[in-house]
């Protein structure tokens, strides 16, 4: 590594100690948090024990979905390995909480790229998208990084829309993630006109990154996954929906069977590893925050693009850097995968990926496959070539693989 890089990275850790302080600060609360869920459900050494077969309603699960339930405000929850994926768990939520001729808005703009082939609106082509069932699709954009609240509004009060879906992360755009507050007014100048649609979060990289989770302001259901932030690196499959206890009664029957629901899903020996995650969840986000952070100053005083930058405030662990060309966005994505404890010699290149109009390179040496609270960092090949990193179990590791990354990118 070269002594100016190193003298320069030492100069960005003095300048953001106070922001790692605020970052520390919800950290204990969100602790606080979690332990006082686990206290309050009085969570027992027999919860971690594990089913197969049907797991016909396994003490276990069912616990780990009540401690759920208690740390995001919500009456009910489904969190099972079953559910393989974000994606996974919002095209569970959305199939079972929609029927032919209903209409869903997206108030974010256009979601996630693999989102869009769940809903029918992407190039790739499916039979089994939520159009192919007769399912309508409406979206309106954001002003800004702003809710656009008129027409919202205006649209809601014609009565016919049955779901609004919030994608709280900036998924492969180039928007700001949208924080808790943000999310709350949307919310309230929803149900000043329609006290029945049906508002459901796409939570994926945000839990744990606010005091406050989308169920306390107003939202219906949430969806996420334990591959990112609520995994914490430990859990090694799984997503969790929580909400309003009939709608997460229809999320469960549409994941097994009519009139069977959350009764049956074997834990398959991953509740240790669930609750586990849980347990460490609100500091892993915090490392990864303070790896965003310390990446978006050092790019900055390099001369990048960055968003947020340093001192923002954040909504999701998510930072991106505009490398401008295609060959810098390589050459980081491979010096992250350089900076990794798994897989450190693989050289990552860009390839099709079935969900994603263009081609994609993804760097992540990480313990689980996929997991993406480790330091991970993805990017679609397209302009203005921007890098999507996150994650960092730990702030130290964290650093590390930025500066290899930094090292990749001035070779």
């Amino acid at each position: 590594m070269k002594q100016d890089i190193i003298e320069l990275s030492k100069q960005v850790e003095q300048d953001i100690k106070p922001i790692f302080e605020e970052v520390d600060k919800i950290c204990e609360k969100n602790s606080q948090k979690v332990l006082q869920a686990f206290q309050e459900c009085q969570l027992k050494e027999a919860h971690l024990n594990s089913s197969t077969g049907y797991g016909i309603d396994e003490p276990g699960r069912n616990k780990i979905e009540e401690i759920y339930s208690h740390i995001f405000r919500a009456e009910d929850s489904l969190v099972r390995t079953q559910l393989i994926s974000g994606t996974n768990a919002l095209a569970i939520t959305l199939s079972a909480l929609l029927r032919p001729g209903d209409t869903m808005l997206s108030i974010t703009g256009e979601p996630y790229d693999t989102l869009q082939t769940v809903i029918g609106i992407g190039k790739e082509e499916s039979k089994s998208s939520l159009k192919a069932y007769g399912i309508k699709y409406e979206q309106i954009d954001l002003i800004d990084n702003e809710f656009d609240t008129y027409k919202i509004q205006e649209r809601l009060n014609k009565q016919d829309i049955k779901l609004v879906e919030i994608q709280r992360s900036r998924g492969y755009s180039t928007r700001k993630s949208l924080t808790i507050e943000k999310i709350e007014k949307a919310i309230k100048s929803i149900r000043e006109v329609n006290k029945n649609v049906i508002i459901m979060v796409d939570n994926c990289y945000g839990e744990f990154v606010e005091e406050k989770e989308p169920i306390e302001i107003g939202a219906d259901i949430v969806v996420g996954s334990l591959m990112k932030n609520l995994g914490a690196g430990i859990a090694t499959s799984g997503a969790y929906i929580v909400g309003k206890k009939e709608l997460i009664e229809l999320c469960a029957e549409r994941l097994t069977a009519p009139g069977i629901g959350k009764e049956i899903g074997p834990s398959l020996n991953q509740n240790t590893l669930l609750i586990k995650g849980l347990f460490f969840a609100p500091s892993v986000v915090a490392s990864s925050l303070k790896t965003a952070i310390f990446a978006s100053k050092m790019f900055e005083k390099l001369g990048y693009i960055v968003e947020p930058v340093y001192n923002e405030k954040r909504a999701d662990i998510v930072q991106t850097i505009k490398l401008g060309t295609e060959e810098d966005l390589i050459k980081f994505c491979q010096g992250i995968q350089i900076g990794s404890p798994i897989d450190s010699d693989v050289i990552p290149y860009p390839g099709d990926m079935g969900g994603y109009e263009d081609k994609v390179i993804m760097a992540a040496g990480t313990f689980t496959q996929g997991s993406t609270i480790e330091l991970s960092c993805d990017g679609p090949i397209r302009e203005p070539y921007i890098a999507y990193m996150q994650g960092g179990l730990t702030y130290e590791y964290g650093k590390l693989g930025i500066l290899k990354a930094i090292e990749a990118i001035k070779k």
